[in-house]
């Protein structure tokens, strides 16, 4: 493996050089290749953003891989000229043609790129090229000189309509243009599209955004603006201009898109929730496109059409909904394999959904699954399978359900509430493990937001263990040499009763994700409250069981920096930390934090690394020493693509886990401001991603850069300096991008 790994590197290091003679072999003679592009401001300006500007230049050269090799370049020159042979059409499918220098098109960028100056602002603005030619290569640069920029000086309102006139009194603050602005065509354009949405809020169905035009007078010298804003009257054809007419709803129809079924399957209180306009209202475009969203969540619907008519000779408008809906059964099988820590099994689920169960467009799935895999390397346990079997029943109601809650607050939020129940049965040779949940949930977000949020409001969790094996209590729980108090926690019957809150946000480059979430406080006020008895270890229990009592927090924050169309880089950081208390000294199982992983630090295999320093022990537990009370991910992440749907990665990961309290199974694991730098984790590698337009396939190689728990071995301490490849490395398999 790591002979086959350095000789692959070495092969993508030598394939650039072995073909970089070749990158012109498809550049027509008397042409050359663009070799690279360049925008450059001839001075100082802080407001001209050269980057940006670059979107203008209507030629880009070849991509290059990680910004250094034109590698899609040089597949496509090593094909043969007969295209008939397979090889060739792969290789020109799979590479990128030579980008030919046209003179035309740099002409033509020139222009776009003065034009967008002055739009900017710099209506002096000049701009120029040069091409210095290296061979059969040509560098193209584009000079710009912006001069100084316009500002606006005085601006004045023209409204031809006295009623348009009358609603636009009280707009002024929102307006987005001022005296002492900067010239910006792209803000006069925002200007207008915001009063255009404005007139069309509020009964003006046939205004858009040409009524609206600018006088721009100039000041000779003084590098100022005179800006006049006309909206003029309504005008159609030969006729007279005439006021602008306000538009009312009159009647609001609904009718089947199916020809051959003219029943509405939705019941008619939720297509009056989902229809945003109002009959004897004025017409409003937010409305209509609103409507069309939340008929657009209905999973029972399949297609929605809206057309407004006019009434003759009058303001009024009649809206005819047409609903197309799904079939509202649906049945599917789903095989896969497994692979857990080298235990090779199969697994396949049946589900069976619902799309339109009460006529509302309510989602009921039921799915039945099961999973078997045959386990190695386990001694002194008379079966060596695991077999797992989960049914589990969910209920999606897309509107708010809960009692008190105002028409108008249920009609303006995206909302989904969720009820489910789900019955999990594990049989291990060690042990047989069950679990019965229960959820009440809501999720929601604002029409024309970023913002998402989630209120899970009752989560049951009763894991019970009906059958423990002699070796394992003899080996794990009740022998005092290896007793662990966290493995011993979580083999004993638990109540988790969570109360949770989440809140995302995701706009352009920044995405934030966060949640908080607590169990068992509500039974331990009523415990005591009401005097509840405790057991011989100080927990109190509920129906004989104890239950769990944790607080717990999340932070997830993600930002983006584009270098190009092709090449990004993406940083990230993670941060969780929980703390049990009161009922609890132990966090469950399922509320750890690990490290390692396609998701996490990538050197380290998932649930291998940490908490702090702490050095495996025994790999068939290990998975539950391997956890932690808190956790820190650090990673940054260049992403560039290649060619085809195939993109590639080079990224650096730092963190760890570690735990709030000292436990004596797990030494060096404890958190301390003092250790912290030392026992943070790093790794390297690179990855590549099929972008197969609905989902990616991710493949990571990660590397060991600083390993926390070999303190003493510098050899060990240090991989990145001593690397040993098949002590090393870490090979990931996902779907999706890690953050």
């Amino acid at each position: 493996m790591r002979k086959l790994f350095k000789n692959g590197i070495g092969l993508l290091c030598a394939l650039p050089l072995l073909c970089a003679c070749s990158s012109t072999r498809y550049v027509p003679e008397g042409h050359t290749l663009l070799n690279s592009v360049k925008v450059k401001a001839m001075g100082e300006y802080g407001d001209v953003n050269t980057a940006e500007l670059r979107n203008y230049v209507r030629q880009s050269p070849n991509s290059r891989w990680f910004s250094i090799v034109r590698l899609p370049l040089h597949t496509y020159s090593l094909s043969g000229a007969d295209t008939t042979k397979w090889l060739n059409r792969t290789l020109r499918a799979i590479g990128e043609p030579p980008v030919v220098y046209d003179s035309l098109k740099a002409e033509l960028s020139l222009n776009d790129l003065r034009q967008q100056l002055r739009n900017e602002g710099f209506l002096q603005a000049k701009v120029a090229f040069e091409v210095a030619n290296n061979g059969r290569k040509s560098d193209v640069t584009y000079w710009l000189q912006p001069g100084q920029p316009y500002f606006v000086h005085k601006i004045n309102y023209i409204i031809d309509d006295p009623q348009v006139a009358r609603l636009l009194q009280g707009d002024s603050v929102r307006r987005l243009l001022h005296e002492g602005m900067r010239f910006s065509v792209n803000q006069l354009d925002a200007e207008r599209k915001r009063l255009t949405a404005l007139l069309t809020d509020n009964g003006y169905y046939r205004f858009h955004k040409e009524y609206i035009t600018y006088q721009a007078d100039t000041t000779a010298g003084a590098y100022l603006i005179d800006l006049t804003l006309r909206l003029g009257l309504f005008h159609q054809n030969d006729r007279p201009d005439t006021l602008h007419t306000r538009y009312s709803m009159r009647h609001i129809n609904y009718t089947s898109g199916d020809p051959l079924d003219s029943r509405l399957h939705l019941r008619r209180h939720v297509l009056k929730e989902c229809t945003h306009l109002t009959e004897g209202e004025p017409y409003t475009a937010t409305g209509l496109n609103d409507t069309y969203n939340h008929f657009g969540r209905l999973q029972a619907v399949k297609y929605t059409n809206i057309q407004m008519l006019q009434v003759p000779d009058t303001a009024l408008l009649d809206c005819n909904i047409q609903i197309l809906t799904n079939k509202p059964s649906t049945l599917s099988f789903q095989p896969e394999g497994t692979n857990t820590a080298g235990d090779l099994g199969a697994a396949a689920s049946l589900t069976y959904q619902n799309r339109n169960l009460f006529r509302g467009s309510e989602v009921l799935s039921v799915e039945l699954r099961g999973a078997y895999e045959a386990i190695r390397g386990l001694e002194g346990y008379a079966n060596q399978d695991f077999t797992e079997y989960s049914l589990e029943t969910r209920l999606q109601f897309p509107r708010f359900i809960v009692p008190f809650l105002s028409h108008d607050l249920r009609r303006r939020q995206n909302a989904t509430s969720e009820v489910s129940l789900m019955y999990d049965l594990q049989n291990r040779p060690e042990f047989h493990r069950r679990v019965l949940s229960a959820a009440w949930r809501y999720r929601w977000s604002l029409p024309d937001r970023h913002d998402r949020f989630q209120l899970d409001l009752l989560d049951l969790n009763y894991v019970f263990m009906p059958w423990i094996s002699d070796t394992f209590r003899r080996e794990y729980l009740d022998s005092e040499t290896s007793r662990n108090a966290i493995l011993r926690y979580n083999y004993e019957d638990l109540f988790i009763t969570k109360l949770g809150f989440g809140y995302s946000y995701a706009r352009g480059p920044l995405a934030v994700k966060t949640n908080i979430e607590t169990s068992g406080n509500v039974l331990s006020l009523g415990a005591h409250l009401f005097g509840g008895d405790k057991d011989s270890r100080g927990h109190y229990r509920l129906f004989n069981i104890a239950y769990a009592q944790y607080v717990k927090g999340d932070l997830d924050l993600t930002r983006s920096f584009t270098i190009d169309q092709n090449n990004q880089v993406v940083l990230h950081l993670g941060v969780g930390i929980a703390y049990p208390y009161g009922n609890s000294s132990v966090l469950p199982f399922e509320k750890r934090y690990f490290a390692g992983g396609a998701n996490s630090v990538r050197g380290w295999s998932v649930r291998s690394l940490g908490p702090g320093k702490y050095k495996e022990r025994d790999g068939r537990i290990n998975f539950i020493n391997q956890t932690g009370d808190m956790k820190l991910d650090l990673n940054a992440e260049y992403r560039t693509h290649l060619f085809w749907k195939l993109n590639a990665a080079a990224f650096i990961d730092a963190g760890n886990v570690w735990t709030l309290r000292e436990y004596d199974i797990q030494p060096g694991g404890q958190f301390s401001l003092k250790n912290f730098p030392s026992q943070l984790a790093v790794g390297y590698g690179l990855g590549l991603r099929f972008n197969l337009g609905y989902f990616i396939l991710r493949f990571d190689l990660g590397m060991k850069a600083v390993n926390p728990a070999y303190e003493d071995d510098e050899d060990e301490h240090y991989p990145i300096l001593h690397p040993r490849f098949s002590r090393d490395y870490a090979f990931h398999f996902a779907v999706g991008l890690p953050f």
